[in-house]
């Protein structure tokens, strides 16, 4: 899809929200996938097919099978449901919309890149986008085509993507590590999300609520990024992986408490965020799960915009409710598959869920 110009349209919240909770309503629930985990692939396959999924598993039975069938159906599934809120969308509300969509072409292109890294077939590449951002059809298939990263960082130059990708391409040059273009891509995808807004917007306007949500959001990020080189132990600048725009940290506090997971695990629990985490908070005290922590993170943040949408029906956070929500059931959907696929067992496979 393309972003076209919303113009001067008004915003159309009352017809795209009423259109989102009936799509809301045929989302997956915890009992559902429950029942998904102790069914095998081939099961899994055919309860999609009375679901909502059924064109997409129709579409592509003849060409996959197995864990591939659901995984691809997946992706095509979300593309086709994210288009037609890009459709539906008028005015301002467009805008929010694809602001926030955009996260696929992150997506889109991490993936590429990682392909290209690993000499992968461009088919399977392909097989793994999501076509569901601002970029168009062309500029995916350009992507795809590229014959090195060097390629794809230069044809993405006139992109939200290109000066901070172009510099990170010089330290992967000089590392061959991957990590510097994908914290890149990140960076640009978060900290254009909020460019040209209002930092100080009021609070229970439209545009208030948008960089209310988008904040806490980039909050998230930088604890997860700020958790991730606490554990890991390497010697890397924290600063390098800070996103601006969120209210939790600054560069220098982060830096600071990259280093010490109990000061950093103390700054949350003590933040306007400390009671919606502070399970999570305990999981990664007691048990020092990082993998579980970032699981109640994704699952603290679809309560939150629960939270907004439920507080403001009229704006804007339903519809990023339901991306959350549309996005929560195709991982965990993907995660079932994969899992049953590698044989793991059902209670194995809870753990890699997001259930609320």
């Amino acid at each position: 899809m393309s972003l076209y110009g919303s113009g001067s349209r008004t915003s159309n919240y009352e017809y795209v929200i009423a259109r989102v909770r009936s799509r809301r309503g045929s989302l997956f629930d915890d009992d559902d996938y429950r029942k998904l985990v102790r069914m095998g692939t081939s099961e899994i396959a055919r309860f999609m097919e009375e679901t909502e999924y059924e064109t997409e598993m129709n579409a592509l039975g003849a060409r996959y099978s197995g864990s591939d069938l659901v995984e691809y159906a997946l992706n095509r599934n979300l593309a086709k449901h994210f288009d037609d809120l890009l459709r539906w969308s008028e005015g301002a509300l467009y805008d929010y919309v694809a602001r926030y969509l955009r996260k696929f072409d992150a997506w889109n292109v991490k993936t590429v890149i990682r392909g290209l890294y690993a000499e992968a077939d461009s088919a399977d590449v392909d097989d793994d986008l999501i076509r569901a951002g601002e970029f168009s059809e062309k500029r995916v298939d350009q992507l795809l085509a590229a014959s090195s990263i060097e390629e794809v960082v230069e044809s993405l130059d006139d992109t939200i993507f290109g000066d901070s990708l172009a510099e990170a391409y010089e330290v992967y040059e000089a590392q061959n590590v991957l990590v510097p273009l994908e914290n890149a891509i990140d960076r640009a995808f978060y900290e254009t999300l909020l460019d040209g807004l209002p930092s100080n917007p009021e609070r229970d306007s439209p545009t208030g609520l948008y960089v209310q949500f988008l904040r806490t959001e980039v909050d998230f990020r930088n604890l997860r990024n700020a958790l991730r080189l606490a554990h890991s132990g390497a010697d890397t600048d924290p600063a390098e992986y800070y996103i601006d725009g969120g209210k939790l940290f600054d560069e220098q506090s982060l830096a600071q408490l990259a280093t010490n997971v109990d000061g950093l695990v103390t700054a949350v629990r003590e933040s306007t965020y400390g009671d919606d985490l502070d399970s999570a908070l305990s999981e990664l005290e007691d048990a020092g799960s990082l993998v579980e922590f970032e699981r109640a993170l994704d699952a603290a943040l679809l309560e939150y915009a629960d939270k907004l949408s439920n507080r403001y029906p009229l704006s804007v956070c339903p519809v990023l409710s339901y991306i959350l929500a549309k996005e929560r059931e195709v991982d965990n959907i993907r995660a079932i598959a994969r899992g049953r696929e590698a044989g793991l067992g059902p209670d194995e496979i809870e753990q890699e869920l997001v259930i609320l």
